[in-house]
């Protein structure tokens, strides 16, 4: 039971934070500059006809009225209609997410396949030239941008090799093969850059490994550096990484906007750049949100993934529930 009133708590602050978020984000939205109605008629009409659409849009009630009727939609699963097509944003949000999700999820996999073996590496070797040379080339590579990246990789591989097409995009049902390989670059593009920022937590995670009592013991019995890291270093160091790679899962959410648009990419974040070139601002106001909500689930999933690696942080959830339970 304490530990379930400690979960319960976690996720009281998550809908908490999301309470907050949805008053900030609606706040924000609705201070842009320009008016959506005019948008829609154009520089050409009427006041009368702009002022019509203002009321069968609902935007001449308070913004704490439209607040609410917004809140409402969003916890019966309506995401509002879009102010340009009239079409509900939700199928429209939906059709987008399987693509900006395949390619975070996997892009964040590479990252992590490169990030470990490399940090660990240069840590044990920090010392040596070599682990110099792959902590240079991650602070390098930490200052690429991801859109440089991937213009790099097309000129290389799709117009000077043609191995792989350069944009576009395959659905998953439709061609297995093809939606790999139209994936390949744009998640490249965006692992290559988050595996040279997670290289530096990773290595900073095994130093301090390297430099516990427990390590020196086991080398001491006469265990290898490689065995004594991977049998203690790895448990130990998780915590830290597992809290890189979900502050890492936000950043690459909103790497994704640029890479879709450089790759042509129909996900989430070349619909939020549309909707915001074309002042849809209801879309543009739902897709921050889902993206916001998504930032703040991967943060929620972080903290419980915290007490099933640490058991100290088990301990203290059911001590402080314990201590609330007697107030």
């Amino acid at each position: 039971m304490p530990v379930a009133r400690a979960l319960l708590r976690r996720l009281a602050v998550f809908v908490a934070s999301l309470l907050v978020a949805s008053v900030v984000v609606f706040g924000l939205i609705n201070l842009l500059p320009g008016d959506v109605a005019g948008v829609i008629l154009g520089s050409s009409a009427t006041p009368d006809a702009i002022e019509a659409l203002r009321q069968q849009m609902g935007l001449n009630v308070a913004a704490p009225l439209r607040y609410l009727r917004w809140m409402g939609g969003l916890l019966h699963g309506d995401l509002g209609r879009s102010a340009l097509s009239n079409s509900p944003i939700g199928p429209l949000v939906a059709s987008t997410l399987g693509v900006t999700f395949s390619l975070v999820v996997l892009a964040m996999i590479v990252a992590v396949a490169v990030a470990l073996p490399l940090g660990a590496f240069s840590a044990m070797r920090r010392r040596r030239a070599s682990g110099t040379v792959v902590s240079a080339l991650s602070q390098l590579g930490m200052s690429v941008p991801a859109f440089l990246v991937g213009l790099a990789l097309v000129m290389l591989f799709a117009v000077k090799l043609h191995w792989l097409p350069a944009n576009g995009y395959t659905p998953l049902t439709q061609d297995p093969l093809d939606w790999l390989r139209r994936l390949v670059l744009p998640v490249l593009a965006l692992g290559i850059v988050q595996a040279a920022v997670l290289v530096r937590y990773v290595r900073g995670a095994f130093v301090d490994v390297l430099n516990q009592d427990y390590f020196r013991t086991a080398r001491a019995v006469g265990w290898t550096n490689r065995r004594a890291l991977m049998r203690h270093g790895m448990r130990n160091a998780g915590l830290q990484i597992i809290t890189v790679v979900g502050l890492q899962l936000a950043t690459l959410l909103v790497g994704a906007v640029v890479i879709e648009s450089v790759f042509v990419l129909p996900g989430m974040g070349k619909l939020l750049l549309d909707s915001v070139a074309t002042h849809d601002l209801p879309v543009v106001q739902a897709i921050v949100m889902v993206l916001v909500a998504l930032i703040l689930a991967i943060n929620a999933i972080v903290d419980m993934a915290y007490a099933a690696i640490d058991p100290r942080l088990r301990s203290q959830a059911v001590s402080d529930a314990d201590e609330e339970a007697d107030e």
